[in-house]
């Protein structure tokens, strides 16, 4: 039951935390990029890919590792 608990509340914080980023990159990216691009020369085309394609990444390991996970135990519970 604690697993259960565990990883519902893993995936909850990690959803949060993406639509979080999400709700940055879309409403905020300006200052995003202004933010970044003091630290590293990105050029803003790329900026948006990278955050694109992390964004995708962290949804797969948000699934495979939270999700997936969850819903096996729920399931075999």
């Amino acid at each position: 039951m604690e697993l259960i608990t565990f990883f519902g509340y893993s995936t909850l914080i990690h959803f949060t935390i993406l639509l979080i980023w999400f709700g940055l990159f879309v409403f905020a990216k300006e200052w995003m990029y202004t933010l970044h691009s003091q630290w590293f020369d990105i050029p803003k085309e790329q900026f948006d890919t990278i955050h694109y394609k992390l964004m995708a990444f962290y949804k797969l390991f948000i699934l495979t590792t939270a999700f997936v996970p969850y819903l096996t135990l729920l399931i075999i519970k």
